[in-house]
């Protein structure tokens, strides 16, 4: 029918957008990789944090940027995902609160309750226009076909409800996507974030093991700096690892909250529209 006719549209604008977003995943990361390493060398290495002024000597006393500094070559890749982590939960949280809309949503669902019973359609698509957001997306793309099977003479209610039913998902389809873009990366780095830092701390048992085993006496510089590149990395990487674990629950459960939203005024829309149109006589 003639609602199919602008259809095509829409997997064109996602995949757009799906193109704009990992072009700006893959930037993030690389930005970020770039400045752990100038942060690694130029602040963290820095010469005054150091013994004699040197890289090479150990950190002076209490100087924790010097200490990290000595975790060693890890330390830049522990810093990129703990950045990385930072830069996309700040992504999810201004996409999360966008797609909300402007008002709470509990309150716009409980509008769109009020003026469907009503029969106020054009109200509800108002407060969709003044909501904005997914949930307001997909909650107007159902009013629309709302309206277009209430003034469908030919088909039969049950083959309405259907159409707005299946209305409903495929603007569910198009809109949640959007909302759980870059969620992948932050799990990633919740699992690899861990597994680097025991890479780093191997590295460092590797040193001091090494300086244990040298003939004579032996070298205590070794040994301390080996054990601190453990210590340092172990505790870069279950850090970061935690942080993305505590982001992708959070927002996770945002999205659950949202989809939780959708589904609801879906089923209201959907019921009202049975409720309203179900003792009206259609012809087959």
């Amino acid at each position: 029918m003639n609602s199919s006719a602008p259809r095509p549209a829409a997997p064109k604008a996602d995949a757009a957008s799906s193109g704009g977003a990992s072009l700006f995943s893959v930037l993030a990361i690389i930005i970020a990789f770039v400045v752990s390493i100038i942060i690694y060398k130029f602040v963290l290495g820095a010469p005054d944090h150091f013994l004699g002024n040197n890289p090479e000597n150990n950190p002076k006393p209490g100087d924790y940027l010097g200490i990290v500094y000595k975790g060693g070559v890890i330390v830049p890749i522990l810093m990129t995902m703990l950045i990385c982590v930072l830069v996309f939960s700040i992504e999810r949280a201004l996409t999360i609160s966008k797609a909300k809309g402007s008002k709470g949503i509990e309150s716009f669902v409980r509008t769109v309750r009020q003026k469907l019973n009503s029969r106020d359609i054009a109200g509800a698509i108002a407060a969709c226009d003044q909501q904005k957001g997914s949930v307001a997306n997909v909650v107007k793309a159902g009013l629309l076909k709302y309206n277009e099977m209430g003034r469908d003479s030919v088909m039969a209610t049950d083959q309405k409800v259907l159409a707005i039913q299946k209305e409903i998902e495929e603007s569910t389809a198009l809109e949640l996507p959007m909302l759980e873009k870059n969620l992948v990366i932050i799990s990633t780095l919740a699992s690899v974030a861990t597994l680097v830092g025991l890479l780093g701390t191997v590295f460092g048992m590797i040193k001091a093991f090494s300086a244990l085993a040298q003939a004579g006496n032996p070298d205590a510089t070794a040994l301390a700096t080996g054990i601190s590149e453990a210590l340092i990395n172990t505790a870069l990487g279950i850090g970061t690892s935690a942080l993305a674990i505590v982001a992708y629950n959070f927002f996770t459960s945002k999205i659950d909250e949202l989809t939780y939203s959708i589904d609801e005024a879906g089923f209201s829309i959907i019921q009202t529209f049975a409720a309203q149109h179900g003792n009206t006589s259609n012809q087959a």
